[in-house]
């Protein structure tokens, strides 16, 4: 696993912790996040405001990587998210997007999600 690689793997964990440690670290100052329903976010306190606000009563109950695919600066993460959001759990498929400056600090993160069709999601 290289260090990018091992940056997105703790990003993941942050959630699963509450831990804004990692994104204080590792996101720049003008980082863009567009989460996989529309949401944006633009720069650190956009961020470090929605990490707080989404923890508060809600749980990140699994983030699992499936798989890496990398190009020059710029990783794709497919993975699974499972979580316990308004006290109901939800969990899907996605990737991720994510872009590293010169310096490994991740400056965008563009997530897509995936979901089953209720009929197939209840033979798997």
């Amino acid at each position: 696993m290289n260090n990018r690689e091992i940056i997105i793997k703790q990003y993941f964990e942050s959630w699963i912790k509450k831990d804004i440690n990692i994104i204080e670290k590792h996101f720049s100052e003008n980082i863009k996040y567009i989460e996989c329903y529309g949401p944006e976010y633009n720069g650190i306190n956009e961020i470090r405001q929605w990490f707080n606000n989404w923890n508060e009563g809600n749980n990140v109950l699994k983030w699992n990587i499936k798989r890496f695919i990398e190009d020059k600066n710029a990783i794709a993460v497919e993975w699974f998210f499972e979580c316990e959001y308004n006290k109901k759990t939800a969990s899907f498929d996605g990737v991720s997007i994510i872009e590293f400056d010169e310096n490994d600090k991740i400056t965008v993160v563009k997530e897509f999600q995936s979901t089953k069709p209720a009929a197939e999601a209840s033979h798997t």
